[in-house]
């Protein structure tokens, strides 16, 4: 992912993923860049979020499922991050929908 910033969501992970594993920061940023956001930074880390758990739950469930399962978590965790940042508000709804409706709200 380095030196690709193709969305705003890429430059928002960038800038809160430094310190990250390399590999965990490389295959979140991959789902970052490969989901098409259309709901601002936050909803676009869900929908990746979001997308690599689809692909954990896929997985034949062997060791190699373990780092998009880490960067699923990561990124719905940035994804509630991104979601506090900007609407503090909004934050219990953001978090209630994608949760109980495995939806990505925009």
């Amino acid at each position: 992912m380095a030196g690709r910033l193709t969305n705003p969501a890429a430059a928002w992970f960038l800038a809160k993923s430094g310190g990250s594993p390399i590999a965990l920061r490389d295959r979140a940023g991959w789902y970052v860049e490969t989901v098409e956001g259309t709901g601002g930074v936050a909803a676009t880390l869900a929908a990746a979020g979001l997308e690599a758990l689809r692909r954990t739950v896929q997985s034949s469930g062997d060791r190699s499922a373990a780092l998009d399962l880490l960067a699923a978590d990561a990124l719905v965790t940035l994804a509630l991050l991104a979601q506090a940042e900007t609407d503090p508000a909004g934050l219990a709804a953001f978090a209630h929908d994608w949760r109980d409706e495995g939806v990505v709200p925009t």
